[in-house]
């Protein structure tokens, strides 16, 4: 299965073709490079931005100060950020036009910069603003843009040449919860975590060969469900045994959760245009 706008918009390719050769495209191309060096660095403006104010609702980071001051010092740039990777993403979509048209990683990308926006602006900022209390109107924004945050992770999980890009999401999100994990549980979760993936080394380098695709893809797909259930197990555990905490309650950490790997499900998404 592979999902792109050409199955969506059929009728709009002579008009893609053309984005090339017109403004701003054709003026863009020539220096491709310049605008691609200035989407990445807005995505890392923002990426940085938004892990500081997320993980500070997870409860971890920069726990010396309230959310609601991380957010004042942080909300210009998050702007910055945000404005920056929409400008540059049209510019240098424009020059590439007919590439994402038949791009299903491209789908995923604008899947999550819907989602981000929404998890962002809706439901992260309020809630941080307000020390972690979550509003009815967050909590509406909030199951909006999940919504559509796994809309973006079903396309991505289950369009061919792109779905191993999901083990990027898995990495990070395997990387937050060890971050977040206190005490003895860390150690355990780590444990666990690492016989994954030594299993996973095995079954894909020594029981199948790398070059046996036909068994390949199930072992990594069946290993891929194994380190989500773990992650997302241990997650759910912790969030629900901390209780309510001084930045809020489970709800709070799941918007954190929510807000930081739903950029990075964009920025994944991303690497992976080249390929499908």
């Amino acid at each position: 299965m592979s999902m792109n706008l050409e199955q969506v918009l059929p009728h709009a390719r002579p008009w893609v073709e053309s984005l090339a050769n017109t403004f701003p495209g054709k003026f863009v191309k020539p220096q491709f490079a310049f605008w691609e060096v200035g989407h990445i660095l807005s995505l890392i403006v923002l990426g940085g931005t938004t892990i500081l104010m997320n993980l500070r609702l997870l409860g971890v980071g920069l726990t010396q100060e309230p959310p609601s001051e991380i957010y004042r010092n942080l909300r210009v740039w998050q702007n910055v950020g945000v404005v920056g990777i929409v400008v540059t993403g049209v510019l240098i979509g424009s020059a590439n036009a007919e590439r994402l048209y038949d791009s299903a990683a491209f789908i995923v990308k604008m899947l999550a910069l819907i989602a981000g926006i929404v998890l962002t602006y809706g439901v992260s900022r309020p809630v941080a603003a307000a020390d972690g209390a979550v509003s009815i109107v967050s909590k509406v924004w909030f199951a909006l843009g999940s919504a559509i945050f796994l809309l973006g992770l079903w396309v991505f999980a289950t369009s061919e040449l792109i779905n191993p890009g999901v083990f990027h999401l898995i990495t990070a999100a395997a990387l937050l919860v060890l971050f977040v994990t206190p005490g003895r549980t860390r150690w355990v979760y780590l444990g666990v975590l690492t016989a994954l993936i030594v299993a996973q080394f095995v079954g894909t380098h020594i029981v199948v060969k790398p070059d046996d695709f036909a068994r390949l893809t199930p072992v990594n797909k069946a290993f891929a469900g194994l380190f989500t259930t773990w992650i997302v197990g241990c997650a759910l555990f912790q969030l629900f045994r901390a209780g309510r905490g001084e930045a809020g309650g489970p709800l709070t950490k799941l918007v954190g959760y929510a807000t930081i790997l739903v950029w990075i499900m964009g920025a994944a998404a991303g690497r992976w245009i080249a390929f499908a």
